[in-house]
Parts: C-alpha cells; sequence; structure tokens
C-alpha cells in the first residue's frame, strides 16, 4: 500500500516547559485505509492529528504529507488540500448561513471555477445525505447534520484523505451514527482514506485498522481483532472494549466461551447462535 502520512522520530510539545505529548514516534499512514486512532484524554491523539496537516508542527523529527515536509511553511496549502481536517464541534466549522454556501467555501478560496464548484458541492451533498438540505441554515440542522456538512467541506475541496479529530463527541448516539455511516460510505464508494480520531471504542469496530495512543507513543497497531483481544491490557491505560466483546468476556464468566471476535452486535449475535 502506498504510505501518504509518514512520521520519523516525532515528538512534540507545546512549550519548552511542557512535557512531550508526542515522543519519539514513527508510524505510517496508508492510501484508502480507515485508520481509528484511540486514546484516554492526555494520550495525545489529537495532537497526532493535528500535526497530519500542519496545524501543529514537530518539535522534532518529520511529518512527511504526501511527499511533503509540514514544517515547511511554504507547503501548507497544498498539504491542506490533500489533508482535510474536521474538529469536535460543528458549530466552530459553520462559516455561511446557508449549507450549500459552506461547502463551496473551501473550492472558492482556491478559485475553482464556479460550475465546477456548483459541481462539486451537489456531489459531496450527496454523498453524505445532505443534499436536500443544501438551501437550509446551518444553525439549524442537528449535531449529526452539521458534521455531515463539515464532511461534504472536505469532498468538495477534493481531498484525498479525510481526518476527523473526535468528530462525534458533541453528539447523540443517533447523530454519531450518521456520521460514522457517512465514513463508511466515504471509504467504501470513493477509496478515500479515513483517519478517524475517538474515544468511542464502538467506532473502531469497522475500520481497517486501530492504533491505540498512551503517553504520546502507540502501545498497539493492528486489525480491530487483534487490538482488542488486549482486554486487560486496554483497561490498565484507561480504554474499555467495544460492548458486544464486553458482554461476551462477562459470559466467559459463566462458561459460555464466545471467543474474542465478537465486536459487533451481529457478530455476537452469531456465536451466541452457535452456543445454544
Amino acid at each position: 500500500m502506498e504510505k501518504i502520512i509518514e512520521f520519523k522520530n516525532v515528538s512534540f510539545k507545546y512549550s519548552e516547559e511542557d512535557t512531550e505529548v508526542i515522543n519519539d514516534l514513527s508510524l505510517d499512514f496508508y492510501a484508502g485505509q480507515f485508520t481509528c486512532v484511540l486514546g484516554h484524554n492526555g494520550s495525545g491523539k489529537s495532537t497526532l492529528a493535528k500535526l497530519m496537516n500542519a496545524i501543529n508542527y514537530p518539535s522534532s523529527g518529520k511529518v512527511i504529507s504526501f511527499g511533503l515536509d509540514t514544517s515547511d511553511e511554504e507547503n501548507e496549502i497544498k498539504i491542506r488540500q490533500n489533508v482535510g481536517m474536521v474538529f469536535q464541534n460543528p458549530d466552530n466549522q459553520i462559516v455561511a448561513t446557508i449549507v450549500e454556501d459552506d461547502v463551496a467555501f473551501g473550492p472558492e478560496n482556491l478559485g475553482v471555477p464556479r460550475e465546477e464548484i456548483r459541481k462539486r458541492v451537489d456531489e459531496a451533498l450527496k454523498i453524505v445525505d445532505m443534499y436536500d438540505y443544501r438551501l437550509h441554515e446551518p444553525h439549524k440542522l442537528s449535531g449529526g447534520q452539521k458534521q455531515r456538512v463539515a464532511i461534504a467541506g472536505a469532498i468538495a475541496m477534493q481531498t484525498k484523505c479525510i481526518v476527523l479529530d473526535e468528530p462525534t463527541a458533541m453528539l447523540d448516539p443517533k447523530g454519531r451514527k450518521e456520521v460514522i455511516n457517512a465514513l463508511q460510505r466515504l471509504k467504501e464508494d470513493l477509496g478515500m482514506t479515513i483517519i478517524l480520531v475517538t474515544h468511542f471504542m464502538d467506532e473502531a469496530v469497522n475500520a481497517d485498522r486501530v492504533v491505540v495512543m498512551n503517553d504520546g507513543v502507540v502501545v498497539f497497531d493492528g486489525t480491530p481483532e487483534e487490538v482488542f483481544k488486549n482486554t486487560e491490557e486496554l483497561k490498565k491505560i484507561g480504554l474499555s472494549v467495544p460492548k458486544p466483546l464486553e458482554l461476551a468476556l462477562e459470559l466467559k464468566k459463566e462458561g459460555y466461551d464466545l471467543g474474542t471476535k465478537v465486536l459487533t452486535e451481529d457478530s455476537f449475535l452469531e456465536a451466541f447462535k452457535k452456543i445454544q
């Protein structure tokens, strides 16, 4: 697979007096993958996200994003054309009074011709199922809808990768599901690279890859099944496991072994039927 973002011995701290938030980290991200980055508050996962498109610069080491050094300010615009960001609070990302104008904001700043902007905006809104809301006022939308508009904005910029920093933290379960479903469609239908930073374990079960951070370093890196089988180690660093697996582990104590691959409700039910 093609490497698109490379962390080479990267450390980061916010000031000389602070301790390092990222500590000598080497990590690669690949084109077309859906990667979920997990960690408790203060683990360094949000800082990692902001290093990917030159919001933050490494204190030492290098971040190479689509072949460009993020520490070189001349690369900033090109990097952000390739790596779009969606943040935690959707209200902080709204810049226009009409949905379609908000999605058009990025391409307009790039000088994209009006006819092409119209095409991009319509396509992006359709992808995230927000086309019917294109003439609505963003502040009247739900949190999940606002986040889908933010994702549409990144799509309209034609970024190759979208990095999302805790995009569902402020949403209710319905809004969370809307956003995660939209991300799945981007990966499956467009082959877009998705990097999702979250502390919700259940959002990681359908990812291609899960990276777990603690104290600025990577402690686990693998498929969801490979990572979540380390139940006790995850608990020691303040993380849980997806709810179906948690229930399966409780059942195991009662003599019902469903295995460790029951990460979703469907896989749990399948395994449960087999022990009846």
